[in-house]
């Protein structure tokens, strides 16, 4: 048996008993109990593998397994709990959007970058491009996903332009760095692989990237561009 074959059998095993003496018992027959005259005993010899109707696991590998198993299974259950869309009655497209690449985004298989263009609560248009991932870190998203506020780009994120001030901002972040001074216009260069995004919506977004325009009520405009990091961590 192969070390990978030795673990499905170990892993069995473990989630079939809770203790690791309920698995010795389960190897003790009514015979073994008849000679030995001794539970502890019986136990002991099966543990050491002189009895027994089945695999051998020693304890400390049961134990192990046992404690790794119930780690995943609560970083498991802990993942779900700080998804912030989980459980909403999302209706407009956008969120709905946004809740099925929130996973990835947290944990780091995909970098979304929201382009928004709406009017902000002083009915001056706005535009920018938000790094969902960052954005997600520093920010509670249960006001959006509850919509109680509404998503809009601001001076903090990767662009952000008034269309009636004329103030244009760009600022890079822990995932992208800005190039604003390019004549194929605003680029995006993922950190982690170093591919660059275009936003141009008549150029092709780049390598392992798509960009997905989103029917929505919510704004005038909004587009997602999603970015898949090849590079091995």
């Amino acid at each position: 048996m192969d070390q990978e074959e030795a673990l499905t059998a170990v892993d069995s095993i473990v989630t079939q008993f809770n203790t690791y003496e309920d698995f010795l018992d389960s190897q003790i027959t009514t015979m073994d109990l008849y000679y030995l005259e001794d539970e502890g005993l019986a136990r002991q010899l099966v543990e050491l593998g002189y009895r027994g109707t089945g695999e051998v696991v020693k304890r400390e590998d049961f134990e192990a397994r046992k404690a790794a198993i119930e780690i995943a299974r609560l970083a498991e259950r802990t993942q779900r709990k700080t998804l912030t869309s989980a459980g909403k009655d999302l209706q407009d497209n956008f969120l709905k959007a946004l809740a099925m690449r929130e996973e990835d985004n947290r944990n780091g298989k995909m970098s979304s970058v929201i382009f928004i263009r709406d009017r902000n609560s002083h009915g001056q248009e706005v535009s920018g491009y938000i790094d969902y991932a960052h954005r997600l870190k520093i920010e509670d998203f249960e006001v959006y996903f509850s919509g109680k506020r509404r998503l809009l780009p601001r001076h903090t994120d990767m662009s952000f332009y008034n269309w009636d001030s004329h103030i244009a901002v760009w600022k890079s972040t822990p995932n992208y760095q800005v190039i604003a001074d390019n004549p194929e216009g605003l680029l995006f260069k993922y950190k982690r692989d170093r591919k660059i995004l275009r936003v141009d919506p008549k150029a092709q977004p780049g390598d392992n990237s798509t960009r997905t325009p989103i029917q929505t009520e919510l704004y005038i405009q909004a587009v997602i561009f999603d970015h898949i990091s090849r590079r091995k961590t």
